[in-house]
């Protein structure tokens, strides 16, 4: 059993940043989607063991995704944050072929 807990969102004005924490209990293949009301879930950013990332076009140049091995925690830093990025972020996580999921943490972008 995989338990994921996510941190750090929140309310910033268009144009600021926030980081996201997502601490795991093992170190996964893991990855930051997101939904928007009315949306079906995206991916956000994907980082795997040996730290090779992907980003989705929406976000290139202004998220970065992260991992601390030793805490076991990956990072998404969101820079230059835009109304559209408005959304629940879930952290995910791929684990001996299980998928495990968080509960979400809500970021709003006020424009």
């Amino acid at each position: 059993q995989v338990q994921l807990v996510e941190s750090g969102g929140g309310l910033v004005q268009a144009g600021g940043s926030l980081r996201l924490s997502c601490a795991a209990s093992r170190t996964l293949f893991m990855a930051w989607y997101r939904q928007a009301p009315g949306k079906q879930r995206e991916l956000v950013a994907s980082i795997t063991r040996d730290g090779s990332t992907n980003y989705a076009d929406s976000v290139k140049g202004r998220f970065t995704i992260s991992r601390d091995s030793a805490k076991n925690t990956v990072y998404l830093q969101m820079n230059s944050l835009k109304p559209e990025d408005t959304a629940v972020y879930y952290c995910r996580a791929i684990y001996g072929g299980m998928d495990y999921w968080g509960k979400g943490t809500l970021v709003t972008v006020s424009s």
